[in-house]
């Protein structure tokens, strides 16, 4: 591994996991002897990363040169660390060690005193129903949407009707209960709704839909608030505003 590499992954491991770090901890998340592992750690302090600790006593980074300063108000701390726990609750493996990274990113870039502020937020999240488990398909439909990237899918409707069609996946929505995906289906030539957690398989078919996945995407969300209006008239409900 480039030396380079080794000490953004040291650095990254300092940010993420809880401190006081051991440095045995350190060595098997870079994957170096501890031997290397202390020169390391006199090479970040060399370049400005403020890390107390020693051998023996674990390891704290509580200045890091390679973020900027941030400064949040109270509130904002809250809805940072709220919002990030919901991640961690709904998010696929990947999105939750996501989260983690980035509240650990962010927390190292504030101040002592709002440091304690996201370490010991007086909001908290618990789901006493939780949603299934994020489909494994999840990570391949986020990136296809990222990548306007088509997906062939085999999908079981509500009806119990299974069929395979391509489609150009535009966006994943996170509901009460479920996982969305918003796309354009070739089979049927129009918007539609899958549920996540009825696709049974998905795969890349080589095509891609690039650079339209914006603009289609924009359509649909207008599409699906005309709808919605049209609803709330047929029910003599006020219209949103």
């Amino acid at each position: 591994m480039a030396r380079s590499d080794r000490l953004f992954r040291l650095m990254d491991a300092l940010r993420r996991l809880p401190p006081p770090v051991t440095a045995a901890r350190l060595a098997d998340e870079t994957g170096v002897s501890p031997r290397t592992l202390y020169r390391d750690i006199e090479t970040l302090r060399a370049g400005g990363a403020l890390i107390d600790g020693a051998s023996g006593y674990g390891y704290t980074l509580t200045e890091d040169p390679a973020l900027p300063p941030q400064m949040f108000t109270q509130l904002e701390v809250e809805a940072l660390v709220l919002g990030l726990a919901e991640v961690r609750m709904a998010g696929d493996p990947a999105l939750v060690q996501a989260a983690e990274s980035a509240l650990a990113k962010i927390t190292a870039t504030l101040p002592e005193r709002v440091q304690r502020q996201a370490v010991h937020a007086v909001q908290q999240t618990y789901r006493f129903e939780r949603r299934p488990a994020a489909p494994a398909s999840l990570a391949l439909v986020r990136q296809a949407c990222w990548d306007e990237a088509a997906l062939e899918i085999t999908y079981t409707d509500n009806a119990g009707a299974t069929t395979t069609r391509q489609i150009w996946p535009l966006s994943v929505v996170f509901l009460d209960r479920t996982l969305m995906l918003l796309a354009w289906c070739c089979l049927r030539q129009g918007f539609r709704k899958f549920q996540l957690h009825q696709i049974a398989e998905a795969t890349l078919t080589g095509d891609s839909f690039r650079p339209r996945r914006v603009a289609m995407l924009r359509d649909f969300l207008d599409q699906m608030r005309t709808e919605r209006r049209q609803y709330q008239t047929a029910l003599g409900a006020p219209p949103e505003r």
